[in-house]
């Protein structure tokens, strides 16, 4: 059974840092890429960063100058660092996985199996 756990979420002033983690369990050999999506009140979810089993990353690009995503899996955990956060950046942020197939957008969520529950980000001006 696929599990994923973010935490990290909290409210910062315009300008902050923060990182959200995405602890994961039960990923097997069929997921190959793994991507955080955020959801503002009253807007679509978005893919915002994504990374592959290769290593690979994308970024939106609104965003794609102040966020960083990476992997640690001997600590089967993905992480977002987020830096000069801006109040457009407020959302809940959600962690997923899944097998993306060739030819789809890793930011895209056609392909995702598994979601988190997600984490709030709010930052302030």
């Amino acid at each position: 059974q696929v599990q994923l756990v973010e935490s990290g979420g909290g409210s910062v002033q315009a300008g902050g840092s923060l990182r959200l983690s995405c602890a994961y369990s039960g990923i097997t050999y069929r997921t190959n890429c793994m991507t955080w999506f955020r959801q503002a009140p009253g807007k679509e979810r978005e893919g915002v960063a994504a990374i592959d089993s290769e290593g690979t990353a994308w970024y939106a690009d609104p965003v794609k100058d102040r966020l960083t995503i990476s992997v640690d899996n001997a600590k089967n955990t993905l992480y977002l660092q987020m830096h000069s956060l801006k109040p457009e950046d407020t959302a809940m942020y959600y962690c997923a996985a899944g097998h993306k197939s060739l030819g789809l957008s890793p930011l895209g969520s056609w392909w995702v199996t598994y979601w988190g529950q997600g984490t709030q980000v709010t930052v302030s001006s």
